[in-house]
């Protein structure tokens, strides 16, 4: 089914509720919202020829626009590929060329660097920006009856993969990919009511857009921060002001909203549920939430390759200090969610006993159709009907699952293997670490050794030697680094990800 008749049924259902939101201004009810996102379609038909299946690439910062855009893809049976606005245009161009997309909405302050680029490309590609009088022609052509009909495998979503170690796969997700991962979020994650308001303030083109798919079944509200981004006081007033706030936010989000909550005395009233992940959450951090927030923290494990939807750690587990093990548990990514399997196995594929750490390898049907145009990478993902998620982690009796690191991030000193995380969580302890990375160097005789690089608080003073003695007091001697070395900040992608290539590359030339 097409996933704007989602959107139809709403605007039919509760014509007049508000549906997009920039702060506290409503932009559009859901009348207005289904309408524009019709006309857009036939815009996008009439005017620029696009068939089921062509892709269409959206290149642009947060904005009520986004939606109108997402939706008018989707009306038109066409395939939506949002990029990271973060992205230099010239990378952009390089998403929009490998995905054959047709048409790319940007904005004004981008639109001069695109056009230039996307003439050289090797499929032809119209740029159009949402503030030019052409969007808003657009929008007067009139509204398309009906969504196209699209099947349950017709391509959807083609999310680009951030690319650390090297160009960015196209993840390729159906229609029934995003069904599945939206229904598992309300039987896993939460529920949605009309009342709510979801707030973008993590990238749309990137996990917090899909949160879009429960918020508009359930008729509620689109929140766009007058900031167009993650700023926690603005999300901290927006919280008192319109109420019933869900928000996706990364681990370094989540640490900067509570450093936020803290200075203004506020327990994050208005904010119902933060979803956190898209990277490790320390323990001390996840602590920290909840004294300040209360149960409102729930995380989800997933990945592009399989959306949201591979573990979930509700908020009552979060929050919940009376299990003999609950800081094991708090630790963990949680419990498989209902619509996928979870193993963890050797490199052959066996499954391994509980709490024994392997590679963690999901199947079910949110697990992505392939890659686009890569049948080498999809085969070494997908493997039996198993995604191999890259990423390393155990699973206790219970069924809890706990991440160690990427695969490749593992180091092996004294052919003995030593997780990144397991030594960033000691330091992190440290009451003058701020921020820690860890990885390995090439050593002759050992293999490798533990780099751990590592931000120290404002104003304070760190010694290796104080660092040590504290790894030392709190770890297994073959564990603590054997270098330290200090940054003002981590390198970090255009996610907020740590750039651990980055780090490693940094000793090869020092």
């Amino acid at each position: 089914m097409n996933l704007a008749k989602w959107l139809c049924r709403t605007a039919r259902r509760c014509p007049d509720a508000p549906a997009l939101l920039r702060g506290t201004n409503v932009v559009a009810t859901y009348s207005g919202f289904a309408e524009a996102a019709a006309r857009l379609a036939t815009g996008l038909v009439d005017r620029h020829g696009i068939e089921p299946g062509d892709r269409v690439a959206l290149f642009m910062a947060n904005r009520t626009e986004y939606l109108e855009v997402l939706y008018a893809v989707w009306f038109a049976g066409a395939v939506a590929v949002p990029i990271n606005y973060k992205l230099h245009p010239k990378e952009a161009c390089w998403i929009a060329d490998n995905a054959g997309a047709k048409v790319v909405f940007t904005s004004a302050n981008q639109l001069s660097a695109m056009q230039p680029l996307t003439a050289g490309l090797v499929e032809p590609c119209q740029t159009i920006s949402v503030d030019d009088p052409g969007f808003a022609d657009l929008r007067n052509h009139a509204p398309m009856v009906e969504p196209l009909e699209r099947s349950y495998d017709d391509l959807a979503w083609l999310f680009y993969t951030s690319g650390t170690t090297g160009r960015p796969k196209g993840v390729m997700l159906s229609n029934g990919n995003l069904h599945t991962m939206t229904f598992c979020y309300f039987v896993d994650v939460d529920e949605v009511y009309a009342s709510d308001a979801a707030l973008y303030a993590a990238p749309m083109s990137h996990g917090a857009g899909t949160y879009n798919f429960m918020h508009v079944l359930r008729g509620a509200k689109h929140v766009i921060p007058e900031s167009s981004g993650f700023n926690p006081s603005e999300i901290l007033e927006l919280g008192r002001t319109i109420g019933g706030i869900s928000m996706f936010a990364a681990p370094t989000m989540v640490r900067r909203l509570v450093v936020q909550a803290r200075a203004e005395k506020s327990d994050g009233e208005g904010l119902r549920t933060i979803v956190y992940g898209g990277g490790p959450m320390y323990l001390a951090d996840i602590e920290e939430g909840v004294d300040v927030f209360g149960p409102r923290l729930v995380q989800i494990y997933g990945q592009g390759e399989c959306p949201m939807t591979i573990t979930a750690l509700s908020r009552d587990l979060v929050a919940d200090r009376s299990h003999p093990r609950w800081r094991e548990r708090v630790g963990s990514v949680g419990l498989a969610q209902s619509c996928v399997e979870v193993q963890i196995v050797d490199k052959d594929g066996a499954t391994l006993p509980a709490n024994e750490k392997g590679d963690i390898v999901v199947r079910g049907e949110p697990v992505m159709r392939g890659y686009w145009r890569n049948e080498e990478a999809t085969r070494e993902a997908i493997r039996d009907g198993w995604l191999w998620t890259g990423d390393v982690g155990m699973m206790d009796e219970d069924g809890f699952v706990t991440l160690s690191d990427r695969s490749k991030d593992v180091i092996i000193s004294g052919g003995t293997n030593i997780y990144p995380r397991e030594v960033e969580e000691v330091l992190l302890n440290h009451p003058s670490v701020v921020e820690v990375s860890v990885v390995g160097r090439p050593n002759e005789e050992w293999g490798e050794d533990v780099v751990a690089f590592v931000v120290a608080k404002s104003g304070s003073e760190l010694h290796e030697a104080e660092l040590d003695q504290f790894c030392t007091d709190n770890m297994a001697r073959f564990k603590r680094p054997k270098l330290y070395v200090f940054l003002s900040a981590l390198p970090k992608n255009n996610y907020g990800k740590v750039m651990k290539t980055e780090l490693r590359l940094r000793l090869e030339g020092s």
